[in-house]
């Protein structure tokens, strides 16, 4: 089975890996170009304008396939996993594997329609890709919990429970503050709203 092959654990660090290099290659590309002031844009706002919006594009689309490739291995390990100890239904672990992969999809929806070209497909897709994203790590947290002591520790499970937790906190905000701006523009004047 190939979440038992070694290796593939890999996998998710490449993730981790390749997803902030995209980040940090965008964004300095963005500063270096003068498409964004250096102090804490927003992460589409580096990947708006050309150059850097092939780069990010590319890039964020990779990191989803990877993100969908590290979700079927844990999907495949909790099968495994399931077999000798049935603590969670298959169907709740094929339900999060779904969720997980509209995450993904959203990530490849950000990085193909670009803040400014198509703003209101690039939201959908950002909102699609959070809203999954703290959905899934929220019921994989459960997963680890129906799992212990057998599977993880409990200190694992605390962690990723608080992860998700910040991850919910973060979410709130997000949505509240986005629905209020009205347009979507990277180039701001002195006395614009």
């Amino acid at each position: 089975m190939l979440c038992c092959m070694p290796g593939v654990a890999f996998v998710p660090a490449l993730l981790v890996s390749w997803s902030s290099a995209a980040f940090i290659i965008s964004y300095v590309i963005a500063v270096l170009a003068g498409h964004v002031e250096p102090l804490v844009p927003y992460i589409s706002d580096t990947g708006t304008k050309p150059p850097e919006s092939g780069v990010f594009g590319f890039m964020i689309n990779i990191s989803a396939l990877l993100a969908a490739i590290t979700m079927y291995i844990r999907y495949l390990l909790i099968e495994k996993q399931n077999e000798s100890s049935h603590f969670v239904r298959s169907s709740c672990n094929m339900f999060t594997l779904c969720v997980g992969l509209m995450g993904c999809t959203g990530m490849g929806i950000v990085a193909t329609f670009q803040e400014l070209a198509v703003p209101s497909v690039h939201d959908i897709g950002a909102l699609v890709a959070f809203g999954s994203g703290v959905v899934y790590i929220t019921l994989q947290s459960i997963i680890s919990y129906k799992s212990c002591p057998r599977w993880n520790t409990y200190f694992v499970c605390h962690m990723r429970m608080a992860i998700s937790v910040i991850s919910c906190i973060a979410f709130i905000p997000m949505i509240v503050f986005a629905s209020k701006i009205s347009m979507t523009k990277i180039d701001w004047t002195p006395g614009e709203k």
